[in-house]
């Protein structure tokens, strides 16, 4: 395969590997991606690959939420207690978190619309990106990886996925947070104690704060690395197909009028 590197020559690239991961431009649904930074503020930036921006909403999230006490609110108003939910809340922090939380929504979608024209244009442009890279500490390359296993290792922990596809910023990025998750809203110890058969202990010792980030946390993992290794495979078969199309099919096999009549 090939092994250019970005080095600016062409008006756009549709990819580039790196030590650290690969990134690259393709078609998404931007209401898919509003709807992940509505599930979790972050996300839909994540997905787009727009690290900076969605690590900085992640980290605001979790910030602004454990001071409103916004996730024992929903936990209230799930179990139908709206009473109790508006007690709990911190009214300051609240509204500190409604413009950015809608903020994050609108921004998300105007970039996936944005990146979408983008992605047409590379594509026509058809620039040469580098596909291997050797480094000190880590080599990545492309090739074809199975969209199954990246969601069973997702479905394990939230990152493994990631970590499948050497995204390993976010792999990184969401292990840690995922093992802050799970301390800090003591599921392990409710879990052993529903082990125990003590439902009631395992209700008390769970804090709900805490633990509803983790199913936020893993749909997001293995949405994101399911898309990105289908994306993945297909960045890896144009990237073959643009190799061979430019070094060996101008190649042709040409037959003379004599060998034709023999």
């Amino acid at each position: 395969m090939n092994n250019y590197t970005n080095d600016n020559t062409a008006r756009r690239y549709k990819a580039h590997v790196s030590i650290v991961g690969t990134t690259q431009l393709h078609l998404r649904n931007p209401f898919i991606i509003a709807w992940w930074s509505a599930a979790f503020p972050g996300f839909g930036h994540l997905l787009l690959s727009k690290y900076l921006r969605g690590y900085s909403l992640f980290m605001w999230e979790i910030l602004v939420n454990n001071m409103a006490h916004l996730n024992h609110a929903i936990m209230y108003s799930f179990t139908g207690d709206i009473e109790m939910a508006k007690e709990t809340l911190e009214h300051r922090w609240l509204l500190l978190y409604l413009p950015v939380y809608i903020f994050g929504i609108w921004d998300s979608y105007r970039s996936a619309v944005d990146m979408n024209k983008v992605f047409i244009l590379a594509e026509r442009e058809k620039a040469d990106f580098n596909s291997y890279v050797l480094g000190a500490v880590e080599i990545n390359y492309l090739d074809k990886r199975s969209p199954n296993m990246a969601i069973l290792w997702s479905l394990f922990t939230p990152g493994l996925g990631q970590l499948y596809l050497h995204r390993v910023v976010t792999a990184i990025f969401m292990m840690a947070f995922m093992i802050i998750f799970v301390y800090f809203s003591n599921i392990l110890v409710a879990v052993h104690y529903l082990f125990l058969g003590e439902v009631g202990q395992a209700t008390e010792a769970l804090n709900p704060q805490w633990f509803l980030f983790i199913p936020s946390l893993i749909g997001f993992g293995v949405y994101d690395a399911y898309i990105n290794t289908v994306e993945n495979n297909k960045l890896f078969e144009s990237a073959q197909r643009q190799f061979l199309q430019h070094n060996y099919q101008q190649y042709r096999i040409k037959i003379s009028a004599f060998d034709e009549v023999k």
